[in-house]
């Protein structure tokens, strides 16, 4: 099997929040099917970092996640901060059961094992702050990474988040001495767009291999991670 990863599909098949309207967005589900399904097989897993949906709602998001169930292979999904659909870890699972949307998991304070590595991550969030609320949202999504990595058995932990925990003029420190301590190699994240991607490290800093996959910077093709 390969392991690959995307993020900020922006999807709206359910909703009216079309991304076309933006530079390289033309036809963007239309590329993103085709590339998915010429490259990924069913026996291939790829991870989805974030904003995934415009959807407000279960009922928006019914569209969007049947266009993500149709592409070949396992999804493993986290949250990005416009995921407004977002809800309790069961509540979530019962929409995926009752729809058989059944190559869909989520990832959310648990991690995916596999035959020498483990899937882990989180949202993450901004970087230093002075507000007290988003200090609390930091720690708490600190908590979230250790938790997924806490719950992975492989030596090998790969980790995804949608907020980036370093670019070229800002870090988030507390992430990236998680990150480090806990002996992570490979970093994906997305949440860059555009003009913004020119902030992006796709570089090793600290033993830790970083790299910028939203959707629009791959050009809408799913990054190959690692074959396995």
């Amino acid at each position: 099997m390969s392991l690959f990863a995307i993020a900020d599909t922006h999807l709206s098949l359910g909703s009216n929040k079309p991304m076309d309207v933006f530079e390289g967005w033309q036809n963007y589900t239309d590329k993103l099917k085709k590339n998915w399904n010429n490259l990924i097989s069913e026996d291939d897993v790829t991870v989805i970092a974030g904003d995934i949906s415009w959807a407000m709602n279960f009922d928006e998001l019914y569209k969007d996640f049947e266009f993500i169930n149709s592409l070949n292979g396992k999804k493993i999904i986290l949250k990005g901060n416009h995921d407004y659909w977002w809800n309790t870890l069961s509540k979530m699972n019962k929409f995926i059961e009752e729809n058989n949307f059944n190559t869909i998991s989520i990832l959310h304070n648990n991690a995916y094992d596999f035959d020498g590595f483990s899937v882990c991550g989180s949202r993450g969030w901004f970087f230093d702050s002075d507000e007290a609320q988003d200090e609390k949202v930091l720690n708490r999504e600190v908590m979230r990474i250790k938790a997924s990595i806490d719950a992975a058995k492989n030596d090998e932990k790969i980790v995804f988040l949608h907020y980036p925990p370093i670019t070229t003029n800002e870090n988030c420190k507390e992430i990236l001495n998680l990150l480090s301590e806990s002996g992570i190699k490979k970093c994906y994240y997305g949440h860059l767009h555009g003009a913004a991607a020119r902030f992006s490290i796709d570089d090793n800093i600290n033993g830790i291999d970083f790299k910028l996959i939203s959707a629009d910077r791959l050009n809408f093709v799913p990054y190959l991670v690692n074959k396995f």
